[in-house]
């Protein structure tokens, strides 16, 4: 059997896993098996359609894998031998550099600026220095859209310069197969796989952990901007910093509604206001750069 084909073959996870049993039972290949050996395990339509692609081949007493060598290549690609390779292959765990941990302890620092007013203060009037001639210039809503359109820049560059996809892709592919192994598992009734599986998910429980890392990595060097922009807006309208005449929108619905009045539940204008302008500015800067901030869903 070709190894494209075979390959396109274990594509299906209900098929992978009955392949891997077979595997684990015949002693990595080396001896027969015949159909009541295998059972419990997988359907009788399984059985037959890896006989009738020539995975498995008669020999003298029962059946064999027609190349075992290549079913273990492909099984242990696809994370499947757990003898060999501890429920898939190792993951190099993310590690932060020293500046990555600064930046960290950094975004925790200007953070606090939400309950403390010194420090929020301190944050703000050194921005104002910065924003003073654009507030001057223009109305506050532009000053938000500006503020939007910059920080969705930096943050969606930042997100895919310093996120790893590969290793994403990796952990994300990783979880759905298991998902996909447990529940063919559970279609046909393998208790033996299952328990089998749950293993595989404990050791691999770090895998969460792993994820949180990648995902967080960007988010602190992102927080470094878009902290201090968001405690200048709001000492700028809560601080009664606003110029003369800027009172606030015009909504569809709402009507005319003030910067500090609410208009999405708790949440006030200003930063209602402010998210739709970033979450547009965003979109648009990813499909305008081709800028990818996720892992691909294809293998």
């Amino acid at each position: 059997m070709p190894a494209e084909q075979l390959e396109s073959f274990l594509d299906n996870p209900a098929m992978r896993e009955a392949v891997s049993v077979i595997f684990e039972r015949s002693n990595e290949g080396s001896e027969e098996l015949q159909w009541a050996d295998v059972e419990d395990a997988l359907s009788s339509g399984q059985w037959g359609r890896l006989i009738e692609t020539g995975i498995l081949v008669s020999g003298g007493t029962g059946f064999t894998f027609a190349n075992p060598e290549r079913v273990e290549q492909t099984l242990a690609e696809h994370g499947h031998l757990t003898d060999t390779t501890e429920g898939g292959a190792e993951i190099e765990s993310e590690s932060w550099a020293w500046y990555d941990k600064a930046a960290g302890v950094a975004a925790l620092a200007l953070f606090a600026g939400y309950w403390n007013t010194g420090i929020r203060d301190m944050i703000a009037s050194f921005d104002n220095v910065l924003l003073a001639p654009v507030t001057d210039a223009l109305p506050f809503y532009a000053v938000i859209i500006i503020l939007a359109i910059v920080t969705g820049l930096y943050s969606t560059v930042l997100q895919s310069r310093l996120m790893d996809h590969e290793k994403m892709q990796a952990y994300q592919e990783r979880m759905n197969d298991l998902k996909e192994r447990k529940e063919a598992a559970k279609e046909r009734g393998d208790d033996e796989a299952l328990e089998r599986i749950q293993e595989e998910q404990m050791e691999q429980a770090g895998d969460q952990l792993g994820m949180f890392k990648l995902q967080f990595r960007p988010m602190v060097w992102i927080m470094l901007i878009t902290i201090p922009v968001f405690l200048w807006l709001r000492w700028k309208v809560r601080g009664g910093h606003l110029g003369v005449g800027e009172t606030g929108l015009i909504v569809p619905l709402a009507g005319a509604v003030s910067w500090q009045e609410p208009l999405l539940g708790p949440m006030s204008t200003w930063i209602v206001w402010y998210f739709l302008c970033s979450m547009a500015s965003r979109q648009i800067i990813q499909k305008t750069l081709n800028i990818q901030t996720s892992p691909s869903s294809s293998s």
